[in-house]
């Protein structure tokens, strides 16, 4: 039984198969399109999921799409009729949701076959229900508390759920427009961080703030009862495009947030690209801490109605890995599993996993015990990239491209790690990464100014060996999906100083030899040499999507001032050994 998932005209479109239970394949359209966040329909990513299936859309018995426009209708006519001026933006949304929702004849037509072939049933699943599908029926329990949170979908932005066996039972949903997502957007943007995604950028810059503004921003977000409200006359009203919109060529906007009232006690907006203030440093403290305030206000409640020490997440607040690592200490929960793609491009699989086992009642027997779900390529397709891009290259074993690598990264040089298949998510896992030195004082100034170009204050990630974390960390429960932070021992600073962040903390990705080989020998041998079962590990690319194929890999190596790509079996240096 073939089932393949989507999400469509919402921010990173994405599409995912599964048979008989079974993730295959699953893909953001931006990485095929290289057009970040893409919002449009992922026609590039249906046609690799069959491609990877081996199969034609005409054999696909079901298509599940992780949104359903007709989800909360009362709730949305509701807040029309309360704000007479929104009726004919309601109006409008709709009429635009509507003619989005003809999937059969947008697979038609970006397959190029006859509508009249597809033999499919057609499933739209709840945005919310979805998130929590994604991480629930990827898990390894039978049964877990739910939670899902982000900015918005079908009119909801928080969901609780109790999940057991195949089924999902929700128990309390938070309607817009209160959304913790919509809170961090709007300062985030009042703080020059405008565009879609920036939320994970402004999170690294609250260590550097002081609690000057706590209080303040605690007034923007009331929590009683379990439950939460933003105070609105903070943010502006909420208009058509929920706070966001897809413009016709699938580029995401955000629409501001803020109103007035944010300056009149802030000061003015800084602009983008101005220098960042101890004022913007300040509030995105505030602004991170009230966050956690609220998550924590939130899972204490589902524990409460769900006092199951299993926690399963998703929705882009999910990916607030500060947070995720804190909640150990301030939650009876004791284990989480949250979907490596929290984000909007998981409910491709979330909606998939659902029809799988909720609506077809099929029993569980997968879990997903790794993110290693896209594209992978052949030495013979991987080779003759070299040879056009005209770069020099050897061949080599194992054994010994594990040697020449860690041999580079304990020089100090910057290495290009292309292996395998394509992480599913945000994070590069080590199949399409670039790998350093973490102990070395100025690698993260070495990467910012030679490769990445990114902003002085986001940290870099360690990856570190599972069975070493309790050796680094303060904690010891994994993170093989880059989704926790914590503190790192005091006497692991030095030597983890270029992944250390000003708060001595770790983003980290243990690596389990079961879940990666390659790249848990890599960091192995790399520890033989230096005494450090760790590496930096940043995504393959400089301000695009991460790479995807062999060619975009060397176009980033050649551009940059890498010193080495290591792409499949092959080996390049940039520059001769001196």
């Amino acid at each position: 039984m073939l089932i393949l998932g989507l999400n469509m005209f919402h921010a990173d479109a994405s599409a995912a198969i599964v048979e008989d239970g079974k993730i295959l394949f699953a893909v953001a359209e931006e990485r095929l399109n290289r057009q970040k966040h893409y919002g449009g329909f992922p026609a590039l990513a249906v046609k690799a999921c069959l491609d990877a299936a081996g199969a034609k859309i005409t054999e696909v018995q079901h298509v599940a799409v992780g949104q359903d426009s007709d989800a909360n209708l009362a709730k949305k006519v509701q807040y029309a009729l309360a704000n007479p001026a929104k009726v004919l933006n309601f109006i409008k949304m709709r009429q635009r949701k509507e003619s989005m929702r003809d999937v059969r004849s947008l697979l038609a037509q970006a397959l190029d076959v006859d509508a009249s072939t597809l033999k499919f049933q057609e499933h739209h699943l709840e945005h919310h229900i979805a998130h929590i599908a994604s991480s629930y029926y990827c898990s390894p329990w039978e049964k877990a508390a739910g939670f899902s949170y982000d900015g918005s979908g079908d009119f909801v932005s928080t969901m609780m759920a109790r999940c057991e066996g195949p089924e999902i039972h929700v128990l309390d949903r938070v309607f817009l427009p209160h959304s913790l997502g919509s809170f961090y957007t709007m300062i985030c943007d009042f703080i020059g961080y405008r565009n879609y995604g920036d939320e994970g950028k402004v999170m690294g810059l609250a260590p550097y703030g002081k609690d000057t503004y706590v209080d303040q921003v605690r007034k923007i977000i009331a929590l009683k009862n379990g439950n939460f409200q933003l105070n609105m006359s903070y943010f502006k009203p909420l208009g058509s495009s929920q706070g966001m919109q897809v413009m016709p060529d699938g580029t995401v906007r955000l629409a501001r947030h803020f109103s007035d009232k944010m300056e009149t006690l802030f000061g003015a907006p800084r602009e983008p690209h101005a220098e960042i203030t101890q004022r913007d440093m300040d509030l995105a403290y505030a602004m991170q801490h009230c966050f956690e305030e609220a998550f924590f206000h939130l899972a204490n409640e589902l524990y409460k109605r769900v006092p199951d020490e299993n926690l399963a997440m998703a929705g882009g607040c999910a990916l607030n890995s500060v947070a995720n690592g804190k909640l150990f200490n301030q939650t009876p929960f004791r284990r989480t599993w949250i979907q490596p793609a929290a984000g909007d491009e998981g409910l491709a699989i979330g909606a998939a996993l659902h029809t799988y086992h909720s609506v077809l009642k099929q029993p569980r027997r997968e879990q997903m015990d790794h993110a290693y779900l896209g594209p992978e390529f052949s030495e013979a397709q991987i080779e003759p990239a070299l040879k056009s891009a005209r770069v020099k290259y050897q061949r080599l074993e194992r054994a010994p491209l594990l040697d020449a690598v860690s041999d580079q990264m304990v020089q100090g040089n910057v290495v290009g790690w292309f292996q395998g298949r394509m992480e599913w998510g945000p994070r590069a896992l080590g199949n399409r990464s670039i790998v350093a030195h973490p102990g070395l004082p100025d690698m993260k100034e070495v990467l910012n100014a030679r490769i990445k170009h990114r902003e002085w204050f986001r940290p870099f990630a360690p990856a570190i060996l599972t069975e070493a974390q309790h050796e680094y960390f303060e904690h010891d429960h994994p993170s093989p999906y880059m989704l926790h932070v914590y503190k790192i021992r005091p006497e692991k600073r030095k030597s983890l100083c270029a992944v250390n962040h000003v708060d001595n903390t770790g983003r980290l990705q243990t690596v389990a030899r079961e879940e990666n080989p390659l790249y848990y020998d890599l960091i192995q041998t790399f520890g033989r040499k230096t005494g450090i079962s760790v590496i930096l590990n940043t995504s393959f690319n400089e301000n695009e999507p991460i790479v995807c194929t062999p060619k975009e890999a060397i176009d980033c190596f050649q551009r940059t001032k890498m010193d080495v790509l290591a792409i499949g079996p092959f080996f390049a240096r940039k520059f001769e050994p001196t």
